[in-house]
């Protein structure tokens, strides 16, 4: 199918369900109208009617313009498909649902401050376009692509009978140090907190920051991978976990590149399903291509090795 034959239409239907509903019932709705719930569920903040508009049809716009514009290029792959379907349904329901509650919680309120918003419709304008994206994505993603052949993958000469397992671990100290910084700021936090120098309350605010960046960093600092007859095992972090297994009957391929933190993005997992790099150094990564067309990158030391002895693995297999 051609995305953008159906960006445009489709677009357009979206758009009207996010302006015609407020212009319709625009005698019913206070000016300004309440567009931010703090605590409570009690209006914080307003908007003109003018504003409200502008704001709920440039939510949409926007984003319906980038995919517009994206779509050529997005067909071209499965994840540039997956991507793009995801974005444009989930992105339509939420303008959709924000602009409907927004609408709901302002009909027939006397003034601003008297609309009220219903938590199960919060929660609804998270939870079903994320549904919606994920489904919209699956359906979306069409035919595998084509494995992207190289021309002389590396291999290893191994005698008949022989076997070989190639072992190799790289690690960054910047997560780690990172990850010690956030421990030591919930610690110093904590204590702050039993003296009663901080209060509870403003430790939450940045908790889930905090443990983010300590589970992050501790997870990100090292990486060791395995390559034996039963495929590649990854293992992250100082602990060996958690552990990646990918099975030789998924990749087609492997080979060497050089990939670094500007190219994909930053450091840890970078990339979308079916085109991820696991970034902790630039430079030589092991690329692993899935019979589905899906890619994995992953920075690793004596990767050319590792790439050869799966290709010889996959061989062998094949022959068998």
């Amino acid at each position: 199918m051609n995305l953008r034959t159906a960006a445009l239409p489709a677009g357009a239907v979206v758009a009207a369900a996010v302006v015609a509903p407020p212009l319709a019932l625009r005698d019913r709705l206070p000016d300004p109208m309440a567009i931010h719930w703090g605590p409570g569920m009690v209006p914080d903040n307003a908007a003109s009617f003018s504003v409200h508009l502008i704001m709920m049809a440039a939510l949409w716009g926007l984003l319906w313009l980038g995919l517009v514009a994206a779509a050529r290029r997005a067909v071209d792959s499965r994840p540039g498909r997956v991507s793009w379907w995801a974005l444009f349904s989930g992105g339509a329901l939420f303008a959709i649902l924000i602009s409907a509650t927004t609408l709901w919680a302002n009909l027939d309120a006397p003034v601003w401050t008297d609309a009220r918003l219903d938590p199960l419709a919060t929660a609804a304008v998270v939870i079903l376009p994320l549904a919606v994206a994920v489904l919209s994505g699956y359906l979306g993603r069409g035919e595998p692509d084509p494995p992207a052949y190289e021309t002389q993958p590396p291999r290893l000469r191994l005698r008949s009978g022989e076997r070989a397992v190639w072992v190799s671990r790289i690690s960054n100290p910047w997560p780690l140090i990172i990850s010690g910084a956030g421990a030591a700021v919930l610690f110093v936090l904590g204590t702050l907190e039993m003296t009663g120098f901080v209060r509870m309350s403003s430790i939450a605010a940045v908790l889930p920051a905090l443990v983010v960046v300590l589970l992050v960093g501790l997870f990100a600092s090292s990486l060791s991978a395995r390559v034996s007859e039963d495929g590649l095992v990854l293992a992250f972090g100082p602990f060996g976990w958690p552990v990646r297994r990918i099975r030789l009957d998924k990749i087609h391929h492997a080979h060497v590149e050089e990939r670094y933190p500007s190219q994909v993005g930053g450091w840890g997992l970078r990339g979308l399903p079916g085109r991820t790099t696991i970034m902790l150094r630039g430079g030589e990564c092991l690329i692993l291509t899935y019979h589905s067309g899906g890619r994995l990158g992953v920075s690793i030391d004596d990767a050319e090795r590792g790439a050869a002895l799966i290709n010889t693995l996959i061989a062998e297999r094949t022959a068998a």
